[in-house]
């Protein structure tokens, strides 16, 4: 995802992620402890402080955001799922409706800008501000959300300066449970209320998670000890990603995997198809039967 902001600097990727990889060690080094799954967003702010990617804000990376390369078959696959699953009997009537949603550690605006956003219904990644409150602001003061251009002259973007959300491995499964319990839909609900499972928007084993790394296992997890469909992706390219995902499969962490393409007759396209049908199945089944017992039997002439 970040490759489009590297070109667009004429950053070294390779070493950019180097500096990364070795940051944990060297706050170590002065007794400080630093997530590593998203300590590439300070070491982003600190090129941006130091001049090397100046003037990078969120409209810029909105923009970069159009230039990521997705996977084979994306985003078409979105619309194709919903396609397919329209067309098998009672989908309409009993109203199966299929959603998509991203929960990464990557970057929210550059996914905004992206390709792929029209096909989804929800997105949760990492955010930057780009204008912090200053010391002494005053509370009680908001700035309306159709501000003219003259208000949004007062607060020029210079560029990202700081941290507004980061997504790691554990927030992964707090996005999770709001789209469990419909949190994403209707604000009142809170994401650690207590909510009986009948009553959850989106039950977890209507639900497939379709992720590729280290980040993603407690995610996995969640969706495993839930009853939902954990399934994991790999590069074809890469030996060391599929030993990677053999590995969460030996260790109970997945239910399947494949490769990371989503055309139509790839296996991933295949089997992900073949699990959205078996779901939407089962839910006109439930359906059809919970039906049957709230009507009852239609009464009859009886023999004489």
């Amino acid at each position: 995802m970040q490759d489009p902001i590297f070109e667009e600097y004429r950053v070294d990727a390779g070493q950019f992620w180097r500096e990364v990889n070795a940051l944990p060690a060297y706050y170590r080094c002065h007794g400080v402890n630093v997530s590593s799954d998203n300590s590439y967003l300070n070491h982003l702010l600190t090129y941006v402080q130091h001049g090397r990617m100046q003037g990078l804000t969120n409209a810029k990376l909105r923009e970069l955001g159009a230039q990521i390369k997705f996977h084979p078959g994306l985003p078409e696959f979105f619309p194709y799922l919903k396609e397919q699953l329209a067309k098998l009997p009672d989908a309409d009537r009993f109203e199966i409706r299929l959603e998509h949603y991203i929960v990464s550690t990557g970057l929210r605006e550059m996914i905004e800008g992206s390709s792929i956003r029209p096909y989804v219904d929800g997105i949760w990644a990492s955010e930057f501000i780009e204008n912090p409150a200053p010391p002494h602001f005053d509370p009680d003061v908001t700035v309306a959300l159709d501000e003219s251009p003259a208000q949004r002259s007062l607060f020029p973007a210079a560029g990202i300066s700081q941290i507004a959300v980061a997504y790691d491995n554990t927030s992964k499964t707090r996005a999770l449970f709001e789209i469990n319990k419909g949190g994403n839909k209707t604000i009142s609900i809170d994401v650690n209320s207590t909510m009986r499972a009948e009553d959850r928007r989106v039950p977890f084993h209507h639900m497939i998670y379709i992720a590729d790394g280290p980040s993603d296992v407690p995610a996995f997890s969640v969706m495993r000890q839930n009853s939902g469909t954990a399934y994991a992706v790999y590069d074809d390219t890469n030996d060391l990603s599929l030993e990677q995902v053999e590995r969460l499969r030996r260790d109970g962490r997945i239910d399947h995997f494949g490769p990371a393409d989503y055309r139509t007759g790839s296996p991933t396209g295949k089997w992900l198809w073949l699990r959205v049908k078996q779901i939407a199945q089962t839910i006109i089944q439930e359906r059809q039967a919970a039906l049957k017992v709230r009507i009852g039997v239609a009464p009859t002439h009886l023999p004489h």
